[in-house]
């Protein structure tokens, strides 16, 4: 159920709903747009009685809402949801193209800043590295932890780069919520219930990676599991799916994002880098994601690529992301959007 205020409605009003959903034994999201709020509803087995609802001080209707994943759909909220970073003009949504670039692992300091300060340079507003890592085998690289978090908050201190790193379980989600500013749920981890629910739990934006053979559906309902909890600032990433192509490491499945936006308000990126798997392939893939209409784009960049500990094939050298920072300003203005290069800090942010 869906309970939609007047346009006028104050935040007493508001808040006057909430409670009364609360004391029927249902759970109120509030989720504010541009001229109205809409208050969704979750823990109800079935139908809501409307009626008393519907006479409480600044509600304008009750409506059902049919489909399964309730909060992510455009059904409960009309409005693009926009992510903002406080002390910082960077964005995620809206008509700001988002651009988040960095190497797949931390690997050591130096790495990591030759790495962020070519990419700021070039114009990035967020910094991706891998902490903890998913590794096929249990005998590659797993991460450097807590010291490749620690790195990379040094570099935000020093480039003002928002940082987006992974969390693998319930004890890297505390360290990657204490130090990180976005939490990225891994395509293996996309259906990892318990762990997206105590994710939900955080007030902190959450990168959800698509996983590798999930269908659209399912891959809203693990985005629905996170805003459940409470938290409502989800980033959906398309990042490959596995089809019998053997050309590329996954199939980059592009119409999945006007497939979303059509469903769904959260913002959509596509990681070209992980949906291909080849270096030669990335800008190819990346202008086109823009083109389809994404928010952003998730891309590997390496200063030493033929000696990264992970993922060197597909992760581009620095003068390639400069290449690809040029193309994309040249093609955003076409779909409506803008490309900012670098980040404006507002404030002292942490």
């Amino acid at each position: 159920m869906l309970v939609v205020m007047k346009a006028q409605a104050t935040p007493e009003q508001i808040q006057a709903v909430c409670e009364y959903i609360e004391k029927l034994g249902f759970r109120a999201h509030p989720l504010p747009g541009a001229q109205r709020t809409a208050i969704g509803i979750t823990g109800n087995k079935g139908e809501v009685d409307r009626g008393n609802l519907e006479e409480l001080s600044g509600v304008a209707e009750v409506i059902r809402v049919s489909k399964a994943y309730k909060l992510a759909s455009r059904d409960v909220k009309e409005e693009d949801t926009v992510i903002r970073f406080p002390g910082t003009d960077a964005t995620i949504g809206g008509r700001d193209l988002a651009v988040i670039a960095g190497p797949c692992s931390i690997e050591n300091r130096d790495q990591a800043f030759a790495i962020a300060e070519q990419v700021a340079a070039a114009g990035a507003q967020f910094f991706r590295g891998g902490a903890f890592k998913p590794r096929t085998s249990p005998y590659t690289f797993q991460g450097l932890g807590l010291e490749a978090l620690r790195i990379m908050a040094e570099i935000r201190e020093r480039y003002g780069l928002r940082i987006v790193t992974e969390a693998l379980d319930n004890e890297s989600l505390d360290l990657v919520a204490e130090w990180a500013d976005v939490i990225q749920i891994g395509a293996r981890n996309m259906q990892n219930f318990s762990l997206l629910k105590r994710t939900g739990r955080f007030r902190k934006p959450v990168l959800l990676k698509r996983g590798l053979s999930a269908t659209l559906e399912e891959f809203l309902m693990s985005a629905e599991y996170i805003m459940s909890e409470g938290n409502y600032e989800v980033i959906l990433c398309e990042r490959g799916v596995r089809t019998f192509a053997d050309h590329t490491r996954y199939t980059l499945d592009l119409s999945v994002v006007p497939a979303i936006q059509r469903l769904s308000h959260l913002p959509i990126l596509v990681d070209p880098s992980h949906g291909t798997g080849k270096r030669d392939s990335v800008l190819p893939m990346a202008r086109a994601a823009v083109a389809a209409g994404a928010d952003g784009i998730l891309v590997e960049v390496h200063n030493q690529p033929d000696k990264a500990l992970s993922d060197g094939p597909q992760s581009i050298y620095p003068d390639q992301f400069v290449r690809l920072m040029d193309e994309l300003q040249q093609i955003a203005p076409v779909v409506a959007r803008h490309l900012p290069r670098g980040i404006h800090v507002t404030a002292a942010a942490g």
